[in-house]
């Protein structure tokens, strides 16, 4: 039976989402990849949302994005996001800016409407598959369901070790699919887009780095993503297939952070909350009514590899890494 899904309120919290293509179909062209990169971003600054990292393939995606603390928002700062969705000339930015030049405020029915799809992941998600479904359809003479089912989401402890750990997977994504032997290569993701140059892609990555510039911070996340046999960094250096470090694994052998995460976890997709102990049982007990009453806690831990620490709510074990 599927979980709800659970969600934080009333803080600042992270989520791993996860969508598929209906039927797993390779639907997404280049294109295509580009127009839903380019609506992730503007819906984002619309809810209030910052894109730490993302990777659109042709049959899914992955994003990671960080939810604020609600707030109230200013007039301006509410009409600025109002126009990264609607753009400058929208008729809703128009009745906003009126409002403002006549009364010194948004009109109140608009503040509420526009407030009230601000700062949920579900909605997020909701908007995104929505409009680039009408998109899609549209360029293509198409018409019928895009997106299979709903989006699977995974709550991520906003600490610096469960951030990276989640982003370098799901950077790791088109080297695991074989498209590319460096991350950085791969044109549809936050670390490709990084490396060639995007500024919001670098602020999100610098996002769980302390504070760094990009030449500091850039460099210390390659040599997590670039993690190769027992050295890391130049792009020229080729890194363990699957099947070695599985074969290392078996062996009882020691893998350095980067080699596990190209690996597939399911716990990265279907470990419902990643965090520390603490955490995990934190989120577990605000959602106690979700599980059974023969449960006791909520931590339980990633079977096969050691990622720093890092526990899952639910304890998958059949075909857990792969």
């Amino acid at each position: 039976m599927r979980l709800a899904r659970i969600k934080v309120q009333g803080r600042r919290v992270v989520y791993h989402c996860i969508s598929r293509i209906v039927g797993g179909q390779a639907l997404l062209d280049d294109l295509g990849k580009e127009k839903l990169v380019g609506l992730m971003g503007r819906l984002a600054i619309f809810c209030g949302m910052e894109v730490i990292t993302y990777c659109i393939l042709s049959n899914h995606l992955h994003i990671l994005v960080r939810v604020g603390e609600p707030g109230v928002l200013g007039e301006e700062e509410l009409v600025r996001r109002m126009e990264a969705l609607y753009g400058k000339r929208g008729l809703w930015v128009k009745v906003a800016r009126e409002g403002i030049r006549q009364t010194g405020r948004v009109p109140e029915d608009v503040r509420r409407g526009m407030e009230g799809r601000m700062g949920d992941v579900s909605v997020f998600m909701k908007e995104l598959k929505q409009r680039y479904s009408r998109w899609y359809n549209r360029r293509g003479g198409r018409y019928g369901t895009l997106w299979a089912e709903r989006f699977k989401s995974v709550v991520v402890e906003d600490q610096p070790g469960a951030v990276e750990a989640v982003a370098a997977y799901i950077d790791l994504n088109p080297v695991r699919a074989g498209l590319v032997e460096d991350p950085a290569e791969y044109r549809f993701s936050g670390y490709g887009e990084a490396v060639g140059g995007g500024q919001r892609a670098r602020a999100g990555i610098l996002s769980f780095q302390g504070g760094v510039g990009w030449e500091e911070g850039g460099a210390a996340y390659r040599r997590r993503l670039y993690a190769g046999g027992g050295e890391s960094g130049a792009s020229g250096k080729r890194v363990m297939d699957r099947e070695q470090i599985q074969a290392v694994m078996a062996r009882g052998g020691e893998l350095s952070w980067g080699q596990v995460l190209r690996l597939r976890i399911r716990h990265m997709s279907d470990g419902v909350v990643l965090g520390s102990k603490g955490f995990v049982n934190e989120i577990y007990a605000m959602h106690r009514e979700k599980f059974g009453s023969r449960r006791r806690d909520g931590a339980r831990p990633i079977r096969g590899v050691r990622l720093g620490g890092l526990m899952a709510l639910r304890d998958l074990r059949v075909k857990a890494v792969t």
